[in-house]
């Protein structure tokens, strides 16, 4: 149902177009009212108690589809956080609708005053940050141990429901569940992978979406800012839909990952989806958005098409490798600094000549200086073959 006018105070349709809802729900036997338009309570309590079903917004509806989706505790909290946010805002007004009498759904709130009702929600609010809290801390740590790796990290973003975690899956040889609803991810999953013989971890993040209330985008900013310290985005894009919806969705995938403050980190935007759609659209779709995503890559997850040149584009937007040569004394240190070689680094050849074992690798740059320590540690020397800074 649509209405095209100033929204009114009562019930934000006008009261026809309400008598109309009215009776559409009693024919169609609904159980729920959806509106797109953010909703204040008196709104949603005159319009419940009118048609007499549960009335939400377009929020509480996201965070209806978080609740299904949530998996692990920290998503069960930021979504329990978000939710208490949300009625924290709305507290006065709906302890006052309360004492009228019991709403239908989500809002029956009893006989509560409003400063117990408001405090009882700021004691909770406080509990959950802590527990987000020691959670991030982890995180936290878990993300230094990664930097420390010398791995690069490569983050796949997109709108939800473009198909990042099918191309995770595919990139990152896992098994991930997938689906055509909306938010099947909510939860980072970090990876170690190949591209072009570089060791990389890719990170799955939660999708993307149009007009994200400002509660979930302050409960969810842990689990987006993985992509802040990537070094480089995947940006999963839905190539076979309509053009004016691919642009609605790239720009606003482009805003959020400019909001969580991830610009400036190489973005190698992925028409995904490509088998749906005919070669003459596809080249029609690259020229009308060339200015929002230039030179994008076409591919299609499902079919494993064109995954190759997303391989290696992605390895040549990465931070070059430097290319070391190293000669060790064989020993108990060598030995362990080869096996940790072999963990952290592209070890292109290894060869043992009477008391020395000689290495030729790749390695980040980032790792050089490492390496150099731990090879004088284990009394070998280092030369450097090409110095990509």
């Amino acid at each position: 149902m649509e209405q095209v006018r100033e929204p009114g105070s009562k019930y934000q349709i006008g009261v026809g177009k309400a008598q109309e809802l009215a009776r559409l729900v009693k024919e169609r036997a609904c159980d729920k009212i959806i509106f797109d338009n953010t909703m204040k309570p008196l709104q949603e309590y005159n319009l419940a108690k009118l048609t007499g079903r549960e009335v939400i917004d377009r929020f509480l509806l996201i965070l209806e589809i978080f609740s299904r989706r949530a998996s692990t505790k920290e998503a069960l909290l930021q979504i329990q956080l978000a939710k208490l946010q949300y009625q924290l805002a709305r507290a006065r007004e709906n302890v006052n609708l309360a004492k009228h009498g019991e709403q239908p759904g989500f809002y029956g709130l009893g006989k509560y005053e409003v400063d117990v009702y408001y405090d009882a929600i700021k004691r909770q609010m406080s509990h959950i940050k802590e527990e987000l809290k020691d959670i991030r801390g982890k995180r936290s740590v878990q993300r230094s141990r990664r930097l420390a790796s010398g791995f690069s990290l490569v983050a796949f973003a997109g709108y939800t429901n473009a198909g990042k975690t099918t191309l995770f899956n595919l990139m990152a040889g896992e098994n991930k569940a997938v689906g055509s609803k909306l938010f099947t991810t909510l939860t980072t999953t970090i990876r170690s992978a190949d591209l072009q013989n570089k060791k990389v971890l890719l990170i799955d993040t939660v999708g993307f979406i149009d007009r994200l209330p400002v509660q979930l985008v302050e409960a969810f900013q842990s689990t987006l800012e993985e992509t802040i310290f990537s070094d480089a985005v995947i940006l999963v894009v839905d190539g076979s839909e309509l053009l004016e919806t691919i642009k609605m969705k790239l720009e606003t995938c482009l805003r959020t990952i400019r909001n969580i403050g991830a610009q400036g980190i190489p973005i190698i935007t992925t028409f995904n989806k490509m088998d749906l759609v005919s070669t003459e659209e596809l080249v029609r779709k690259e020229r009308a958005l060339e200015q929002l995503t230039p030179s994008p890559i076409f591919i299609s997850a499902l079919k494993q098409t064109n995954i190759e040149a997303l391989r290696i584009e992605v390895a040549r937007r990465l931070e070059v490798y430097s290319k070391l040569f190293l000669k060790l004394p064989i020993g108990d240190k060598s030995l362990g600094l080869v096996s940790w070689l072999h963990e952290k680094t592209y070890v292109k050849s290894i060869s043992y000549s009477g008391k020395f074992v000689e290495i030729d690798l790749e390695a980040p740059f980032r790792l050089v200086e490492v390496i150099r320590g731990k090879c004088e540690k284990a009394a070998g020397n280092m030369r450097t073959l090409i110095n990509n800074y």
